[in-house]
């Protein structure tokens, strides 16, 4: 009796992770290809990993309103929090993700970080200064790296904790870069009022296309700030296990060339938004796994690229 019911949960637990890689190909993400680079429980922890935080931004996203999106949020964590302290969940995200936890030791205060980031996104469209920002990228982004090396393997936590917090703040301040015109049809200007103020312009500015001069140095300045983050991130290769190196540096060269459009576009940021080429981005992870990430440009921005 004993037996069966440990095959019937081996067996549940393989379709939980299964429905996570079903969240993983239907998202389109580029991250689905380094992920695929892992031996395979490592790949499955980070799709469940990747799944856990699709299904927190969802529910945030696809909310009717925010206080329904809040309830939901809410009990989504609740129930991670009965899963993780035992309990029974209906939901396979959540049974993989604890299953996860459990497996790797990821701290599980990291995916309660991840859920908080979303609910940010539910109580705030602006922030006043960078450190209120990098806080919003903390949660959002730099938690789920720092879960992920905990799945991958790394060494020195004194090092390796910072240089993957640097990695999650490099990659989503490419991402609000790259969304400004996305963010704003929803209400959301993610750039701090402390850096329009410093160029003498205003959020009402953009928010009314108004793209004047200073939005060329709003630009510089955060491109900047971005690229002091991928050199301090780019320090992780080097403390990640074997398999560990490979997805990040697949994941540093995919987000080097989404970077590098950015910087490219220059003020364009501001009305559209910016993307390389399929082949552009393969190319960018072609080339960090063979040789590492490479160091960038600092600060530059608008500079044609004839790579």
């Amino acid at each position: 009796m004993t037996s069966m019911t440990s095959m019937t949960r081996l067996s549940t637990l393989a379709a939980d992770h299964e429905a996570c890689a079903e969240v993983l190909s239907r998202s389109g993400s580029n991250f689905a290809l380094p992920i695929r680079l892992l031996p395979e429980a490592k790949r499955r922890g980070t799709t469940a990993l990747y799944a856990f935080c699709r299904r927190a931004d969802d529910i945030v996203d696809d909310g009717a309103n925010p206080v329904e999106a809040r309830h939901a949020l809410d009990t989504f964590d609740a129930e991670l929090s009965a899963a993780i302290a035992g309990g029974a969940s209906a939901d396979p995200v959540i049974r993989a993700v604890v299953d996860t936890v459990r497996r790797f030791a990821v701290p599980v205060h990291y995916l309660h970080d991840i859920i908080d980031g979303c609910r940010m996104d539910l109580d705030q469209t602006s922030y006043d200064t960078f450190p209120a920002l990098e806080e919003y990228c903390r949660r959002v982004a730099s938690a789920v790296g720092l879960a992920a090396i905990h799945i991958w393997g790394f060494r020195s936590p004194r090092e390796a904790l910072p240089a993957a917090h640097a990695c999650g703040l490099a990659f989503q301040l490419t991402n609000i870069l790259r969304d400004i015109p996305e963010d704003l049809a929803r209400g959301r200007v993610y750039l701090p009022d402390s850096d329009f103020r410093a160029v003498d312009c205003t959020p009402d500015d953009l928010r009314a296309g108004r793209i004047g001069p200073g939005f060329a140095q709003l630009a510089s300045m955060n491109v900047a700030r971005a690229t002091d983050c991928y050199r301090r991130a780019a320090r992780l290769d080097r403390l990640l296990s074997t398999d560990g190196r490979i997805v990040f540096r697949a994941m540093f060269g995919a987000y080097q060339s989404l970077f590098a459009a950015v910087q490219t576009a220059g003020t364009r940021i501001f009305t559209e938004r910016v993307r390389p080429g399929r082949l552009r981005i393969m190319g960018s992870t072609v080339a960090a796994l063979a040789v590492g990430p490479r160091p960038l440009l600092r600060g530059h921005i608008g500079r044609k690229h004839n790579a």
